[in-house]
């Protein structure tokens, strides 16, 4: 493979085929395998290091605690966990993350370090009544974080969840980010604890709204798409928010209508296994959301949630959930997992494409097992540990 001074790839094949300028550095890695940068469609980075909260498995509670413990940092600490996140991300060769937080620190740390990846930026409000605060604390967010975008750095939106935010927050949110062409993502379906909430006003969650006096989800009879049946998923199309643009998390409590509703939208999923699994979500359908045409990219969540990044050993849980072969596997965590999060000329290696790939090491594979999917494979038995190096845009970001 030979990469251009622009970063992207020019040229690939065999030694012997591809040209080598004069002045060419030239890179030996000895027997390894070269596949694109990892992508990470859905990230906390600016939880690295955070202490143990409550055990993962009280999802309301534990949610409080990471609230609380997330209020004890100071901005410094947010940015020196980004940029710890991100190098660790490098280290396990994932090249392109997609990330959600409120504190800015990711996006700072992916322009400072040249890194590459989208960044959703957090609102929350679900008080009705608090609906014009939090539009005005995200506008002047975003506007202070556009500085860090660019070519390899995008900006986007991210009304946090059913259970954080209000109906008439969805819509204000979902109107900026058609006003002004920014990518949504949200925090979908992901509990039952959630469902309880927008389907009859019980459970956990509405239990903490009436405490706090926050009135429980309005009746939609109003809007412009009522639905007979309330799930989060039709409760956030009844609001504007379900789009082409829009990534939703998790989507484990789903029903084949709502698998409909995010495929006649063009939603994409960010499907994170052992988060689910971490926190007693129950399975996501994998196979019947690709098997509807949906985008699907995996993603790892919060080191909170399951401890170390590790996006190989997601997508081995992925394709045990859904019965997929090794390299379609494999191709979740790479060009299908950049389609899902909006980008189209990375997750493979090719000319044109940005020169975002990562050397692992397999061990010794025979001849006659170096066909497509006995090396996607020997890719996916592998960890963070195996990974050789990791360039983005041809720079290299990591060196074991």
């Amino acid at each position: 493979m030979l990469v251009g001074d622009d970063g992207r790839v020019a040229e690939v094949g065999v030694d012997s085929a591809v040209s080598c300028p004069e002045g060419t550095r030239v890179e030996a890695l000895g027997d390894v395998v070269l596949l694109p940068g990892l992508v990470n469609a859905h990230t906390h980075l600016e939880l690295t290091g955070l202490p143990d909260g409550e055990s993962p498995t009280d999802f309301p509670r534990w949610i409080r605690r990471i609230r609380e413990l997330k209020e004890r940092r100071t901005a410094e600490e947010y940015r020196a966990a980004a940029r710890t996140g991100l190098q660790d991300c490098w280290s396990a060769g994932v090249t392109t993350i997609a990330d959600t937080g409120d504190s800015g620190a990711v996006i700072e740390a992916l322009h400072q370090m040249g890194g590459r990846g989208i960044v959703y930026q957090e609102v929350f409000g679900p008080h009705p009544d608090q609906l014009r605060s939090s539009m005005v604390l995200l506008e002047r967010t975003l506007e202070r974080l556009e500085q860090f975008t660019s070519e390899r750095v995008r900006l986007g939106v991210s009304p946090h969840a059913p259970y954080t935010v209000s109906g008439p927050l969805y819509r204000a949110v979902g109107e900026l980010a058609d006003r002004d062409d920014l990518p949504v993502a949200v925090h979908l379906a992901e509990s039952p604890a959630e469902s309880e909430l927008i389907r009859s006003g019980a459970g956990p969650f509405a239990d903490a709204w009436r405490a706090r006096g926050i009135p429980l989800p309005e009746d939609t009879r109003h809007l412009d798409r009522p639905f007979p049946v309330r799930t989060p998923v039709r409760w956030l199309e009844a609001h504007g928010v379900l789009g082409p643009e829009t990534l939703c998390i998790h989507a484990v409590q789903v029903d084949a209508a709502d698998i409909a509703v995010l495929a006649k939208n063009d939603g994409a999923i960010a499907h994170c296994p052992l988060s689910n699994r971490a926190h007693q979500h129950g399975e996501a359908p994998l196979g019947a959301l690709l098997a509807a045409g949906l985008r699907v990219g995996i993603g790892t969540d919060s080191t909170a949630s399951v401890g170390r990044l590790d996006l190989l050993a997601e997508a081995r849980a992925a394709r045990s959930l859904a019965g997929l072969s090794a390299e379609r596997a494999l191709r979740l965590v790479t060009l299908e997992g950049a389609m899902a999060i909006g980008f189209t000329d990375i997750g493979l290696i090719a000319p044109g494409a940005w020169a975002d790939f990562t050397a692992v090491d397999c061990g010794s594979l025979p001849g006659a097992a170096r066909d497509a999917e006995s090396v996607a494979e020997a890719v996916l038995q592998t960890g963070p540990d195996a990974v050789v190096a990791t360039w983005v845009a041809g720079r290299e970001v990591y060196r074991a």
